[in-house]
Formats: structure tokens, sequence, C-alpha cells
């Protein structure tokens, strides 16, 4: 190997150079052990290769047939894959191996014969499928010959050449033609044509070739076409390009071509304004109805400023929105009465029994005669009463009562403005049964309350818990006629009273209210309120009995007690403290 040469010269270099000498044997076991090393390292990655081969993924098929694999499964591990003798799989060097034992395939055909004519020998082959093609029994006979004999002695070879092809250009130089020949006989013959079937030379042409036309570059982009967009109408700019790179020739046969496309490239303009809409009139809309019911009048007419509205800045439209027509409308033709005509003769020349003779006399709704388009009002009409009914039956069975008669207004009615009957529509009359209405009773107002009674006779009633009693009493008034008496039973009513008016019996000074300090006198007592021990101290001025302050003075007993009163009369002022006598 390069390797132990290198070593070995650098070795003999040294030995000639210095004292080193190696001797023939030496460098024969070097290289001997060179070469054990790298089969050594040859094997070790043979191995590794082998490993990593193998443990790579393989595809699976369901079938393997003459070297085929049919019907591919998947990818799996080549141990998982033949688990199944049948199945085929292929590796990285995409040959198909089958899973099963090795076995030959059928041997080829013969082939031909190597002598074209005489004896001479042709032969055939098979192939070993399976996992250890060296395997399969016979494994060095995969070949077998037999002797054969040539049958290509009267062999024609070649044919004639065909005529040339067309030029592969037809104009200028570079073209080319071809011309082909067959080689005549049986397949097996086909050894004797030698030399190629095709044979091809260069065609030059007299005809100059046209120039085809070829686009300039673009110039650069014009100006936009305006300054802002207009409804559907985008500004635009161009750019243009010329045919002259190279002009088309126009002296040859044919001329050239014209360059394709456009000459000229149009752009729209992008993040322009809008332009300003100035406002147009839309169509008048129809006239409205006549202000006027009858005779001259207005119609107003309208129109609207949307043809187009005005946007972006526009102007509104000029002019007014509204207009106003003069209108006639047919007035109605109200009626109106002619003059009376002159008073007929008398229908009698005397007056019969019971009613009086009449003449008449007439008028014509014709001056003028009311409008039937548009319809105008007849002639009024006053209106004119009808007979009186009867008067009604008297409505009540006792005392008096009203009857009524009535009448209408349609004899004739009042019409088209004529005035409506004079008088009253109902008239009455006073009707007497001669029967007294039963009067029920009604209950009188209350009396006022007696005077306060004791229980005790004529006694006053003094400062104590003894009650004395008051009465009221109404009366049932106006029954009259077996009318029911008053609702209810009560003619009297009692309630317990007590007159502290009588409770002074000697005249009474004013002196200044005391009463024990610590304990406060209400302003205003109401029934039966605890009053406690009072007194009065005497004064200068005596004043007559009862006119003193109407309290319960109850100063006979020592002891408090309760004491039942109605009104106390004046009271000290609220909150005022009061001394006993000699208090002061």
């Amino acid at each position: 190997m390069q390797t132990g040469r290198g070593r070995g010269q650098g070795r003999g270099g040294r030995a000639r150079g210095g004292s080193l000498v190696r001797t023939e044997e030496e460098q024969r076991k070097e290289r001997r052990l060179w070469s054990r090393m790298e089969v050594q390292a040859a094997l070790t990655l043979v191995l590794v290769l082998a490993s990593v081969e193998r443990s790579a993924g393989a595809r699976c098929f369901s079938q393997f047939n003459q070297g085929q694999c049919v019907g591919e499964l998947g990818e799996v591990e080549e141990d998982d894959c033949c688990q199944n003798p049948h199945y085929g799989h292929k590796d990285t060097d995409g040959q198909c191996r089958s899973c099963g034992p090795p076995v030959w395939s059928p041997w080829s055909s013969w082939s031909y014969c190597n002598i074209l004519c005489g004896d001479g020998v042709s032969q055939r082959t098979r192939t070993c499928f399976g996992i250890g093609q060296s395997e399969c029994e016979n494994a060095e006979d995969k070949l077998q010959f037999q002797p054969c004999s040539g049958s290509c002695c009267d062999a024609k070879g070649w044919s004639l050449w065909q005529a040339w092809s067309s030029c592969t250009v037809s104009c200028g130089e570079g073209g080319v033609r071809t011309r082909h020949r067959v080689c005549s006989g049986p397949p097996e013959c086909h050894a004797a044509c030698t030399g190629p079937s095709d044979e091809t030379e260069e065609c030059p042409t007299s005809i100059t070739c046209p120039v085809h036309g070829g686009w300039s570059g673009w110039s650069g982009w014009t100006e936009c076409s305006g300054p802002c967009i207009a409804g559907s109408n985008i500004p635009s700019r161009t750019r243009r390009r010329s045919c002259s790179s190279p002009t088309p020739s126009a002296d040859t046969r044919p001329p050239g071509n014209r360059c394709p496309g456009d000459e000229l490239q149009r752009q729209g303009c992008t993040g322009l304004p809008n332009c300003p809409v100035d406002g147009g009139w839309g169509a008048w809309a129809p006239a409205g109805k006549c202000s006027a019911s009858c005779g001259e009048g207005l119609q107003l007419s309208a129109r609207t400023c949307d043809q187009p509205t005005p946007k972006y800045g526009g102007q509104f439209c000029a002019g007014p929105s509204t207009k106003a027509t003069v209108c006639q409308v047919v007035c109605p033709v109200d009626g109106f009465w002619s003059g009376w005509s002159n008073w007929g003769e008398c229908s009698s020349s005397c007056i019969p029994q019971g009613q009086a003779p009449v003449r008449t006399r007439s008028r014509s709704c014709t001056n003028p005669a009311p409008s039937t388009s548009p319809p105008g009002k007849g002639c009024s009409v006053d209106g004119g009463w009808s007979s009186w009914t009867s008067f009604s039956a008297c409505p009540v069975t006792c005392g008096v009562g009203l009857q009524v008669s009535d009448r209408k207004c349609n004899n004739p009615p009042a019409k088209h403005g004529g005035q409506p009957c004079p008088g009253e529509q109902r008239r009455s009359k006073i009707c007497k049964t001669n029967v007294h209405c039963p009067v029920d009773g009604s209950w009188s107002s209350w009396s006022k309350w007696s005077k306060c009674k004791s229980p005790f006779g004529g006694r006053d009633i003094r400062c104590m818990e003894v009650r004395g009693s008051q009465k009221r009493i109404r009366e049932c008034l106006h029954r009259d006629h077996n009318g029911s008496i008053c609702i209810g039973d009560q003619l009297s009513e009692i309630r317990v009273c007590y007159d502290v008016h009588q409770c002074f019996l000697t005249p009474l000074v004013m002196g200044s209210w005391w009463r024990s300090p610590g304990l406060h006198m209400p302003t205003a007592a109401p029934r039966q309120t605890a009053v406690q021990r009072l007194r009065v101290r005497p004064a200068a001025t005596s004043l007559p009995a009862r006119e003193g302050p109407q309290c319960c003075c109850c100063f006979f007993f020592v002891a408090l007690f309760s004491c039942q009163v109605t009104h106390f009369g004046e009271a000290p002022p609220a909150g005022a403290l009061l001394q006993p006598p000699h208090a002061q």
C-alpha cells in the first residue's frame, strides 16, 4: 500500500545517511504487519457498515415473483418483514430480494450464434434469487453453451442510403441535414452490418435570414393625466418603448417579425384625492295639490340636488329648490231661490166646515241652479215642525207627575244652510193622581248633651272618683201617609261625665303654685292624671268662688291619690319650680 511504501522509503533514506541499517527480512515483516492491520480495519469497516445497513429499515412487499417485488406493505426492519417466507424486500441498493430460500430463475433464451457464417457457439443464463444468492444448488452452473451454425452467409448487409432530410434552417448558416440506411437480413445477421446507420452533414443556404425586432428598454413614467379622481375616471401615466433592439429587417424574404406586445403601457395613478363634485338638480317633482279648494290658488313643486349630490367639497346646486305655479279650481255653484210666484186662487170660494180654504205660490232653485260638477249646495230649506205626539201616560201612581209630548223638525228638515225649526221640541203638563204618596221618616240632629247629673241626687260632684251622666236625644220626623219609620231604634244616648266646675266650695284667692322640690307639674293634664298634694297660699285679695284656677285641689288628703278631671284650667308655667308656703 502507499502508506507502507512511504514509511519504507523514509527508513531507507535514514539508513543510507546514518548508522541505522535494516535488513530485508525486517522490511518484509513490517509490510506483512501493515497488511494484516489494513485487512482488519477493512473487515471492521465492512461489519460496521453491514450492521448499519442491516439496522436500517427495508421496504417490505407481500409477493416476490421472478426477482420482482409486488404489493408494497411499508418500511420495517428486514427481520420483521421476513417473518413470512413468501414476502420480498428492497434494501438501500434497490435490488429486490426474496425472504424465502434461494431458487434459480428459469433459463433465458439461447443467444444468437457468435459466428455469422459457419460453426459457432450460443449461450443462455439463469439467476439465483434469494437471501443468499450464492447458496443456490450448483451455484457455479449459471451459464450454459451449445454449438451452433451461423446462417448469415448470404446476408446482403446495408441497404442504399435514403434521401437527405430537409435542412434544419431555411436561411443563413449552421444548418444540418441527415440520411438513413437499413441493415437488411434477419436479426441474427445484423452483426454483418458495420458502420453507422445515420449520416449527417452541414447544409449552408444562400438566403439571408430575416431579423426579428426586439424591444428597447422602457422610458420613464410621464406625469399623471389629472390631479384628482373624478368618479370612475382615474388619472393615468404612460411609458413607451421602441422596436429597435434590433429593428426588424424589411429587405429579407420573409421580412423580420415585428416586436410582440404593446409599445405603450398605461398605469392608473394611486393615492390621489377625489375631485370635488358640484351638485346638480334632479327633475321637478309633480306639482302638489292646489292650495285653494275653489278659484285661484298655488301649486308647489320641489326638486332635489342629487344629480349628482355635491361631495368632496363641491358646490351646492344654484337656484331655488321649490317653485309655485298658479292653479285654477272650478268652484261649485250653490243654488239660490228664484222669486215667489203670484198667489194662486183660493182652493174654495167658501169656507168648508172644519177647514179653511188655502191658496199657494211657488219658487224654484234656479237663481242660479246648483252645479253638478263639482256639486254645489242646493237651495237652503228652513226646517218645519211635524205634528205634536200625544201626551204620554202619567208616570206616577201617587202624588203629582209630568206628562210630555214631542215633535220633530222634519217637515221638512233644515238643509243647505236653512234655519232650524223655531220653538221647543218638547212640551209638558202636570198630572195629578189624587193619591197621597207615603213619606218615610228621617232622623233629626242630636240635641245638646244635658247637664252632668250626680248619681247621689242634687249634690255637687267633688274631685273624687265618682261619675255622673249626661243625655242627649233625637226624633224621627216627617213621617206621613204610612211611610217607613226611621232606620235604627236609638232615640237617646247616655255618657259618663265629670263636672269639675263643682270642685270649689269656698272662695279661693290667687297664690303661688308650689310642689315638693324635684317634682314637675304638667301644663295640661288628660283624664285620670295622678295629681300630687297641692295647696294655695292665701293672698290679700280674695276672688269670687269658682273663679280660681280650675284644678283639682285635693288638699283634704295628706297622701297622694288620683282623681278624674276633664280640664285643669290655668296651670303654672312649664318647668316652674313651686315652693311651699314656709319657703316664702
